[in-house]
This record gives structure tokens, sequence and C-alpha cells, in this order.
């Protein structure tokens, strides 16, 4: 997936959150300008191409106070949204430097 198209959603306010991706910033104490920011010099760790109802990815990047955030994210060509489906902070248990997932 192209992270520019993301970005640009969000820089033009065409973003949806789920509910469930509110209620896990909630739980991990993420504002939605700590999750941007972490986009916005963020990378795509996974793709999700066959996701419905829109390829998704996973989006590792830092806050501003360079704390690490995951954050799975849905664009839609069609109506130009990007859908922010979840996201939380990762547990050094289950991640290599961020980005590669233990077995």
């Amino acid at each position: 997936m192209n992270i520019e198209d993301i970005t640009g959603a969000i820089r033009q306010r065409r973003v949806h959150v789920t509910d469930h991706a509110h209620d896990e910033a909630e739980k991990d104490q993420l504002s939605y300008d700590d999750i941007f920011v972490s986009v916005f010099q963020g990378e795509v760790i996974e793709d999700y191409p066959d996701d419905k109802p829109y390829p998704s990815c996973l989006i590792y990047g830092n806050t501003s106070s360079q704390e690490p955030i995951h954050s799975v994210w849905a664009y839609s060509q069609e109506v130009r949204i990007a859908v922010l489906v979840t996201v939380y902070r990762p547990d050094t248990n289950l991640w290599i430097d961020w980005r590669e997932r233990r077995l």
C-alpha cells in the first residue's frame, strides 16, 4: 500500500476512525496528533492487500516524543478516504526493532 495515500488523506481530513481504534487509542493513552505524527514519519511494515472492504497495512512510526506506535490503516481508492482500523503501543516481547514479528 502507498503510505502517501494515507498521509494525504490525513492532511486533507479525509479520515474515518473506527470505534475499535478510538477505544484502543484511549486505552494506550494515544492522541490523534501522536498517531498522525507517527504515520507522517512512519513506514509500512506489513501489507494486507486482500483485506475487506479495503486493502490495509500496518504502519510503524514514532510519536513526537519518539515513542513507537503501530497503526493499521485501510484506504479506499474510490472515495479517497483513510480508515484507522486499530492502533497500539507495540510489545517488545512480540516485535524485533518494532518492525519484525517475533516467532
